[in-house]
Order: C-alpha cells, then structure tokens, then sequence
C-alpha cells in the first residue's frame, strides 16, 4: 500500500512538471506554417495576441487567462497547497484557501481544449500549408496529459482531510 506522503509526492511531482511544461509552451514556437514560400512562426503568445485588436481584446484576455494564466495559477496554488505535506510538515498557511482555489479552477483550465482546436485546426491546414510543430505544441501536449493523470491519480477527499488535520 501506498503511504499518503508518497501519494502526494507524485501529485506534486506531476504539478512541478506540468508548472514547467506550461512555462516551456509559452517561451518556445509552436508551430511554422509555409504557404507558397511565405514562412509565418507562432508561438502561444502570438496566438493570444492575434485577437488584441479592437472589440475582440476581451477574447484576448479570455484566451490567455483560460489556457495559460489560469492552469498555471491552478498548478502553483496545488504545489504551494501539497507541498509541507510530502515532508509531513504542517500546511503552510492559507493551504485550504490554495488547495479551495485549485479545485474552484479545475473547470475553468483549458489547455486541453486549446490543443484539441489545434489539433483540428492543423489537419484543416495540412493540405493548404506545410506545418511544422514546434516544441511548444508538444510541451502544450504534455501539459495536457500530465495534468490529465494528476488529477485522476489525486484523492481530493484525502487532501481536505489531511489540511484539516494537520491545520488543527
């Protein structure tokens, strides 16, 4: 049987490596397109940026605070939360609200959805342009996985219980 700590220890493992996976997705290109000799590379930035223009700004902040700012908040909150827990010591304070906070945002991260689209959209445009996946897609893609597998192998019930106990 598996002792708590170690639990935790791979929950928060998880989190570290997607947390690092996200920060490599939005530094590095995530794909190139090459259409009748024009050559266009695009990062997550940009893909955020290309609604920055007008009335469609607010799309802007929606897509950048729904497949980067709000995963990583949600990344960071769980790892603040869990982290004294993997050495058995007491919660650092305001762990509940973190570990609250990373759950209350669990539905509003969607990174996956994101590389879904993408994923459609790149075999839309695969037969008009040569696309090139760049490193960033496949962090974007690990993100996703890793983020899927945390939260499958990650007891909320045991955590509430365990931020009780040790806070008391």
């Amino acid at each position: 049987m598996t002792s708590q700590p170690a639990a935790i220890a791979r929950v928060i493992s998880l989190a570290l490596t997607a947390f690092i996976m996200m920060i490599a997705a939005i530094s590095f290109p995530f794909l190139t397109l090459d259409a009748g000799g024009l050559q266009n590379a695009t990062s997550v930035i940009d893909a955020v940026l290309a609604f920055n223009d007008g009335l469609a700004f607010p799309l802007a902040i929606a897509v950048a605070f729904f497949i980067v700012v709000i995963p990583l908040i949600r990344l960071g909150a769980l790892i603040y939360a869990l982290g004294p827990l993997v050495r058995e010591q007491k919660p650092r304070a305001g762990a509940r609200v973190a570990f609250g906070l990373a759950e209350r945002l669990r539905p509003w991260s969607m990174a996956e959805i994101f590389i879904v689209g993408v994923t459609v959209a790149l075999i839309k445009v695969a037969g008009l342009a040569a696309v090139t996946i760049g490193p960033a897609f496949w962090a974007f893609a690990g993100v996703v996985i890793i983020t899927v597998l945390k939260d499958q192998l990650i007891c909320r019930y045991s955590i509430w219980e365990t931020l009780d106990r040790s806070a008391a």
